[in-house]
């Protein structure tokens, strides 16, 4: 019996194919490789497998499509994490390794690790590999030249669907936000930063390193428009009285 594959998540980098590291490269030029990739559908398009697909590499012979619908369907979502799994297990039990095409990071707000989650728990024994990548957060401060956190700033990472009122209490006591898949709460997010005076500390960026790439500095302009789910908000919170620092620790 062959030897059991690996399951490897190659992070690659959130739209530019320049950020893809060399490690991910080296694996992602290996034609011994499988290559599988999410969609939304049967019939969409995979964002990760665009952004290897600009870069020149060319596609394996044996390629995947995994399938993750855009729902909340938990039955809907179980059915489907374990179909994947199932797809991958039986390549690696063929004894090829896979590989899983991961826009951003493979360990932020990643599909990679349920993914990971759902083949182990066919089969405990898979040995699990991640690449780490450049997050779409950490490419769009370059992007828009704003040093995010500096010295002792402290920054919060978080889905802006966990609500207005709870952004708004963070920024009570973190100096940076990154408020990621923002579409859902544009509207109410413009209308919270202008509230608090912060619009102008504030930029928009959509689909960062892609070829249609998307910054705006003026959020209001932004006020009734159906943005694209990759998109997100980097705020910057200079009014913030900052505690004293001693041995380490911020002191309130």
């Amino acid at each position: 019996m062959s030897k059991q594959g690996k399951l490897i998540g190659v992070s690659v980098g959130p739209g530019d194919p320049g950020l893809i590291t060399r490690r991910g490269w080296e694996l992602l030029s290996n034609p011994e490789m499988v290559w599988t990739y999410p969609a939304r559908n049967e019939k969409s398009d995979s964002f990760a497998l665009g952004i290897v697909q600009r870069s020149g590499l060319e596609m394996p012979e044996e390629h995947t499509r995994l399938v993750f619908p855009m729902t909340h369907d938990l039955e809907k979502l179980s059915k489907a994490w374990l179909r994947a799994a199932k797809t991958v297990l039986d390549i690696l039990n063929r004894g090829k390794d896979v590989l899983f095409l991961v826009e951003g990071d493979a360990s932020t707000y990643s599909t990679f690790g349920h993914l990971a989650k759902s083949v182990k728990g066919l089969d405990e024994n898979v040995e699990v590999e991640t690449i780490a990548g450049v997050s779409s957060f950490n490419a769009a401060a370059a992007s828009v030249q704003l040093p995010i956190a500096e010295v002792d700033d402290t920054m919060a990472i978080l889905p802006a669907g966990y609500g207005v009122s709870t952004v708004e209490k963070l920024l009570d006591d973190f100096d940076s936000l990154v408020l990621m898949k923002v579409k859902p709460l544009m509207d109410d997010l413009i209308e919270m930063l202008e509230s608090r005076g912060l619009l102008e500390s504030s930029v928009f960026v959509e689909r960062v390193g892609a070829p249609d790439e998307r910054v705006v500095h003026d959020l209001r302009t932004l006020r009734g428009e159906k943005v694209n789910y990759l998109s997100l908000l980097l705020v910057k919170n200079p009014g913030r009285v900052k505690g004293e620092i001693k041995r380490g620790c911020r002191k309130r």
